[in-house]
């Protein structure tokens, strides 16, 4: 669980791991400490672009307030010469990762401005009475999705997907089927919406004929979707955490969102299993995140920190001399000798 010995001993272990990997291989070790946060813009930027094919993807994962995290990520990213042809997302990631599709060179501008405006009755409207009445009503579903539908046509700059800049996907599930629903077109704000409609919490969304719940439940962080679309490259912008949350799911939107992320953690543990074909860089996630992931009064600091661990990754990586072979480049928040994951990774 985090914040136990036992991850910071594997995250230990990686870090020694890691060290010897670059020993072996040329490829330099991450940094114990991240470097001083970057100034906002440089002039020139960090040359990654050699070492990933293309068509590249930026593959956002769910986690509700922990979206915060890929404001920090894109940042970085947007610190190189990297450019997404392709960007997939699921629940607060499909939100993120439109603003990136729209514009690409303007979007992490929006994310900074638009997350710290982003308060818990945004998202998740009421109070325990309201949970107690909506339960009492036999409604299937607790918050009346209204504030977040106001938000969403807010910020979103398009109407329908087809008008992004960049081809993007929203990842979400059928809620009679079980099937993941990747939606590549038509309207906006019906495939956020749908892709971030946690079962139970919000209410489904009728969609071309189906009923559609959080993409979480079955691709909560889509690398597999990205890959079968024709990626050569992917960039991974995780949450992290995958539930593992110790006790602060006491609460029974708590419970839900933390039984979807448990499910969510094998589902990554089997797409990661495209890195035996292709190059899957993933942003290392703050190891240590205090709050939970309903709680958006620590927006600015969940960035910083993934701000400052994503430039140290990237600055190292840099350094490579030649394209990145197929393998897994940083650290899953998954145990460091996982069995299905350890074999993947090569930094």
């Amino acid at each position: 669980m985090p914040g136990t010995n036992d991850e910071h001993t594997s995250r230990s272990e990686l870090r020694a791991q890691q060290r010897a990997a670059a020993v072996a291989g040329g490829l330099p070790e991450l940094l114990d400490e991240p470097p001083a946060p970057l100034a906002p813009s440089v002039a020139m930027p960090l040359a990654l672009a050699r070492l990933l094919p293309r068509p590249l993807a930026y593959v956002f994962g769910g986690g509700g307030a922990y979206g915060a995290v890929q404001m920090g990520m894109i940042r970085a990213l947007h610190e190189t010469d990297l450019r997404p042809d392709l960007v997939v997302g699921t629940s607060v990631g499909s939100l993120n990762g439109i603003m990136i599709a729209a514009d690409p060179d303007h979007g992490p501008q929006v994310l900074a401005d638009l997350w710290p405006q982003i308060e818990r009755r945004d998202v998740f409207p009421g109070n325990m009475l309201t949970q107690a009445i909506s339960a009492g009503a036999n409604r299937p579903y607790l918050f009346n999705p209204g504030p977040l539908t106001e938000l969403l046509a807010a910020h979103v700059p398009v109407s329908r997907i087809e008008e992004l800049s960049i081809p993007y996907v929203a990842v979400a599930t059928d809620l009679d089927t079980g099937e993941r629903v990747e939606m590549d077109s038509g309207d906006v704000r019906s495939a956020l919406l749908a892709s971030s409609a946690i079962p139970g919490v919000f209410p489904w969304v009728e969609r071309d004929g189906r009923r559609l719940v959080d993409g979480g439940l079955v691709s909560n962080v889509p690398i597999e979707v990205a890959y079968a679309r024709g990626a050569k490259s992917v960039v991974v912008l995780d949450c992290g955490r995958f539930g593992m949350e110790g006790r602060w799911a006491e609460s029974l939107i708590a419970v839900v969102i933390q039984a979807v992320q448990i499910a969510a953690r094998q589902q990554v543990v089997r797409d990661l299993q495209v890195a035996e074909e292709i190059p899957l860089v993933y942003l290392p996630a703050p190891a240590q995140i205090a709050s939970s992931m309903l709680d958006f009064r620590f927006t600015e600091q969940l960035a910083a920190d993934a701000y400052a661990d994503a430039s140290s990754m990237l600055s190292a990586l840099s350094l490579h001399t030649g394209a990145l072979p197929p393998g897994l480049y940083g650290m899953p928040p998954l145990r460091a000798d996982h069995p299905e994951v350890a074999p993947l990774q090569r930094w």
